[in-house]
This record gives structure tokens, C-alpha cells and sequence, in this order.
């Protein structure tokens, strides 16, 4: 998926507010775990969002709006719902708070960030060979990384689709990568989130000019969280 395709038809927001049919979202996640700017947007936005039904939430009770344990409120309401005259006034004026901290800190800090050159923890994941050994990539918190993958040629492939497990073999994402000519290894970015400590594995899979696809190789690495 195309970058400014993604910025011209507002992704990120309608990814947030879950109006992407299966296969947009799909091709979105896609793109994000490989782009450093559309991941920011997306965790950015997250923030904001429950930092606001925080704040509202918080309003609600100190305007005393009774809110019954037992009854669920409905589920079309949304944001309309939060501007109940009772506590309209304090709720919006928080949500104003919060937003300009939002814009004002927070956001422009985390574009900073991304823009500063940084050096970042990394492994060189090796699919070409079995039982070479583990690499071992220490990473700060919830960090970002790099991993060099290389993968060993295949002729009848038209790209690669690289899939990462999780040490309980649940799959985090899937990466679409070109097959260059003479090129073996990428480097490929993933995205700072809250991962378990454990072995990954890194499995790689040719698809040829039919959309047809086949694992070629794998390769597992552990990865440490440092507090």
C-alpha cells in the first residue's frame, strides 16, 4: 500500500475507528509494521483516544451523572453520548486540555524523535541455515529494532512474504519483501510494542508470479526486554 494513498484516504483514522473492511485493514497493517511514520500516527492516535474517554469518563463522574452498573449503554451513541448537558461543559473543556498537551507536547516530542538520528538495537536473522545458533537482541522497553534477514534465493519467486511467531507461535505480522536481484539480505524495521521476552521465529515463504507461496526457510532469534 501506497504511502500517500494511505494519507490521502485518512487510513490511520478509519483503522482507529474500525471502518476498514477486512482486506483494506490487512493491506494497512501491512504497510504500517513497515513504515516508521504511519506507526507513530497510529499509536499517537490510540493515545489520544483513551486519554480522552479518560478525561471524559472522569468528567462524567464528577458532574454526577449516575451511570448504571447494569445497563449498557447503547451502542450507536459514541461520542454524541459524552455531551450530555449535564457534564458537557467540564468534559470538553478537559478534551480541549488534553488535546492541546496532545498537539502541543506529546506529538511534536514523538515526531522529534522519529526525525533524530538514533542508533538501534539489531540481529542479523540468517533463514539461509538450520541449527547455526540463536542470535540474542537485547531491547530497551517497548523499542523498535532492526533485523538483517537474510534469505537464500529462490528462482521461481516473484517476492517474499516474511512472517514473524511469537514464542507461543502466534503470528504478529507478515512483511511483503521484493526479490531484488542480487540482493539476499534486507534490513527490516520493526516497530516498538509491548513484546514478551522469548524466542521468535522468523519464517519466509516465496510467492511465485501465480499468487501461489511456499515456506523456503525459517529462523528464530530471542529476544531480551530490558527494563
Amino acid at each position: 500500500m501506497d504511502h500517500e494513498l494511505v494519507v490521502r484516504q485518512k487510513m490511520t483514522e478509519r483503522y482507529l475507528l474500525d471502518e476498514l473492511d477486512p482486506h483494506q485493514r490487512d493491506e494497512f497493517e501491512e504497510h504500517y509494521f513497515g513504515c516508521a511514520e504511519c506507526a507513530l500516527d497510529v499509536r499517537a492516535a490510540a493515545m489520544f483516544v483513551e486519554q480522552s474517554r479518560t478525561v471524559l469518563a472522569d468528567g462524567e463522574e464528577k458532574a454526577g451523572v449516575p451511570v448504571p452498573a447494569s445497563v449498557p449503554a447503547p451502542s450507536r451513541a459514541g461520542w454524541l453520548a459524552w455531551l450530555r448537558p449535564a457534564f458537557a461543559g467540564p468534559a470538553l473543556a478537559l478534551l480541549l486540555a488534553v488535546i492541546g498537551y496532545q498537539n502541543l507536547v506529546v506529538y511534536p516530542g514523538m515526531k522529534q524523535a522519529l526525525n533524530r538520528p538514533q542508533v538501534l538495537p539489531w540481529a542479523s536473522v540468517n533463514t539461509r541455515t538450520r541449527g547455526s545458533g540463536t542470535p540474542v537482541l537485547a531491547v530497551p522497553g517497548e523499542g523498535s529494532f532492526l533485523l538483517f534477514v537474510n534469505i537464500p534465493p529462490d528462482s521461481g519467486a516473484a517476492s517474499y512474504i516474511a512472517d514473524l511467531y511469537d514464542p507461543a507461535g502466534k503470528l504478529e505480522w507478515s512483511l511483503a519483501i521484493p526479490a531484488s536481484s542480487g540482493q539476499d539480505e534486507w534490513p527490516v524495521q520493526v516497530p516498538g510494542a509491548n513484546r514478551p521476552a522469548g524466542e521468535y521465529t522468523l519464517a519466509v515463504r516465496a510467492v511465485t508470479p501465480a499468487g501461489t507461496s511456499k515456506e523456503v526457510s525459517r529462523a528464530s532469534f530471542e529476544l531480551q526486554i530490558q527494563k
